[in-house]
């Protein structure tokens, strides 16, 4: 009788979710990625903590509630009820940390050569609509729980130690590589169905494979060095600081052009200093020694000439990111790049210009503002 009284409390839910089964996923997707896109800010701020460890956390216990429903574990507890649902949680957590990774990614001004790893956590948000079909395929759970979590902890464990280089990455990977382990063999052991489905050694080379993928992606310089990212990037006429505030001065774009606010056209008069200005997001206390590279393109030989590297350090905190600037005389007109790089040469982002020279004596329009 109480059995019979549960399921009548939930069967509305449930006819629910079951007459509009096909539209379901895609409602819960964009839900979760606006929620995301709204509250989520900082990485280093407690909220985003709380809600990834959260995710992270809540996504390995249902993967394991999921992976024992058909060896019967649940019957006669108050987890069957909601066995349905394990497929849906899992593609919720999925789809939650994947589009705060894009969320993070995104916001950095340019992503210059790191674009093919931020169009593979794209790919997987997207992908993510389409998992409910193919979820109960455990190679796939695995699979993406393990580039999940691996991506997770590149963005934690350098939050929580304060310091990000190539030692803090490979920590993280094998802290990945360790959890998704113990979490595969632990699921194997006791799940007899599971131990039907997948081949263990085979499971443990696709998530090997995924590591050696990850670790190549670096070593190429492929995946940009989160949770570092360049928020600002301004090529300026001028740069001065004053209390605690850089003033740039810069020639403003069209208005039209609402999406930036300088001109990618410097307007270059003889002997004339040019300024990069940048701001880059890094975690509180986070110190890293960051440089631009800046480039010329020379059209004789069409390829990039290194001109200059000018360095400086950087401390995390401010919300507006940590700013800094450089400045080259005696610059050629044509095409320009100023990579801003770390100390190991990976890619926070790209500032693209190109100099004219300003011979005409006309004023030109020089906007300053404070940041």
């Amino acid at each position: 009788m109480k059995r019979t009284i549960v399921r009548f409390k939930n069967s509305a839910f449930r006819d629910f979710i079951r007459r509009n089964a096909k539209y379901a996923p895609i409602v819960f997707f964009i839900g979760g990625f606006i929620f995301d896109t709204l509250t989520l800010g900082r990485i280093d701020r407690t909220y985003d903590l709380t809600i990834l460890c959260l995710h992270m956390t809540s996504l390995s216990i249902v993967l394991y509630l999921y992976n024992l429903v058909d060896d019967g574990k649940w019957k006669n507890t108050f987890l069957e009820r909601y066995e349905e649902y394990f497929p849906l949680a899992i593609q919720f957590f999925f789809g939650g940390l994947s589009s705060a990774y894009v969320i993070y990614f995104s916001r950095s001004v340019s992503l210059s050569k790191t674009a093919s790893f931020f169009i593979i956590l794209v790919l997987l948000l997207i992908a993510n609509e389409f998992l409910k079909k193919r979820i109960s395929n455990k190679y796939l759970q695995f699979g993406v729980y393990y580039f999940i979590s691996f991506t997770f902890f590149t963005f934690m464990i350098p939050v929580f130690l304060k310091e990000l280089n190539t030692t803090i990455f490979l920590i993280s990977g094998v802290t990945s590589l360790a959890v998704t382990l113990v979490l595969l063999i632990f699921i194997y052991g006791k799940s007899p169905s599971t131990r039907q489905e997948i081949k263990l050694g085979k499971m443990i080379i696709i998530i090997l494979s995924i590591y050696g993928i990850i670790n190549l992606f670096y070593f190429l310089k492929l995946i940009p060095p989160v949770p570092l990212a360049l928020d600002k990037g301004i090529v300026a006429h001028n740069v001065t600081m004053k209390d605690d505030t850089y003033l740039v001065s810069y020639e403003p774009e069209d208005s039209f052009v609402f999406w930036r606010k300088h001109k990618l056209d410097f307007a270059y008069v003889p002997d004339e200093s040019v300024y990069i200005f940048s701001s880059i997001f890094a975690p509180t206390d986070l110190k890293k020694a960051v440089f631009h590279r800046w480039k010329w393109y020379n059209h004789n030989t069409k390829e990039w000439e290194i001109t200059e590297d000018i360095g400086y350090n950087i401390t995390g905190g401010r919300d507006g990111g940590f700013r800094g600037y450089t400045y080259k005389n005696n610059v050629k007109p044509g095409e320009w790049e100023v990579q801003v790089l770390t100390n190991e040469e990976h890619v926070l982002g790209v500032i693209k210009f190109e100099i004219k020279e300003h011979l005409n004596g006309e004023p030109i329009a020089i906007k300053t503002e404070r940041f």
